[in-house]
């Protein structure tokens, strides 16, 4: 178990801090994600092309679909929104959406949990806001007019996408398709490429060169990012997973952003880390 959640927390580590670089270089991100998530289906495509080894179903195709939606409404929506609103603000929505996959676990799908992680679980949401509200970036040059009742609809809109495609992932477990969980990937990797492309010719984004070689390179890397997340959770408890992957995962954003981005971790950052630690050991 501690194997796939470490390897899970570091491969979604590894995601972040690549298109971190594909910002600092100047890629459109939607074109960006859109060419991940095609090259993604394409290589699964190719792979079961020659081995035969789709089975097509219902249930592959209504959860992969619902997925796919979910995912690059998701990243559509958060990606605009660190260009108008406050950047800190986006990013604590986008890591608490956990919480929704959470609750689901136990109240739709009856998964376990005990008072000690209960308490992990409330420690984990408090560290995840101190650690995000302690990063200090500055939004776009109009996010002066996103706030009040606009702000936390956006803000909203973020948590609840990403608390939906968080949901959708669990529901691979539940639905008994863990054997066909690469399949579902397939499935969500082009619903989500198709979606997205239709986005970049209707906003008439330019589609360059160097967006297409990073969305492929990040398009290499998901497979096996997104393999190992959904192998994990086929081996784990979804309120101990989306915990201690939440957690981990933005300790390692910050440290990377202190190390190797040059940025000021503040102390509520400091504070969130160290209380994120003892958090994960509550929940495990």
């Amino acid at each position: 178990m501690i194997f796939w959640l470490v390897s899970s927390a570091a491969a979604s580590f590894l995601f972040g801090q690549l298109f971190k670089y594909a910002q600092r270089r100047g890629c459109n991100a939607p074109v960006v994600v859109s060419t991940n998530y095609l090259v993604l289906g394409a290589l699964l495509l190719v792979y079961y092309l020659v081995t035969d080894g789709f089975e097509p179903s219902l249930p592959v195709f209504k959860i992969g679909i619902a997925t796919g939606i979910a995912f690059i409404l998701s990243l559509l929506v958060m990606t605009r929104a660190l260009e108008i609103a406050d950047v800190a603000g986006v990013l604590t929505a986008f890591r608490l959406s956990i919480l929704l996959p959470i609750g689901a676990s136990v109240f739709i799908w009856s998964n376990p949990i005990t008072r000690v992680q209960i308490a992990g679980i409330g420690m984990a949401a408090a560290a995840l806001f101190l650690m995000t509200r302690g990063r200090s970036s500055t939004a776009g040059p109009s996010a002066a007019g996103i706030s009040g009742n606009r702000a936390l609809l956006l803000l909203s809109a973020i948590f609840t996408l990403q608390g939906i495609g968080h949901i959708c992932i669990n529901w691979v477990h539940h639905h008994g398709l863990d054997p066909q969980r690469m399949q579902v990937l397939m499935v969500v990797a082009f619903t989500s490429g198709g979606l997205g492309s239709l986005v970049v010719l209707a906003r008439r984004i330019p589609v360059r060169r160097k967006d297409l070689y990073m969305g492929t390179a990040i398009g290499i890397y998901n497979l096996g990012a997104l393999g190992t997340m959904l192998t994990a959770l086929s081996i784990v408890p979804a309120t101990v997973f989306w915990s201690i992957q939440g957690c981990a995962v933005v300790m390692l954003d910050n440290f990377a952003a202190q190390f190797v981005w040059r940025e000021t971790l503040s102390r509520p950052a400091v504070v969130g880390a160290a209380l994120g630690a003892l958090a994960m050991l509550l929940v495990l």
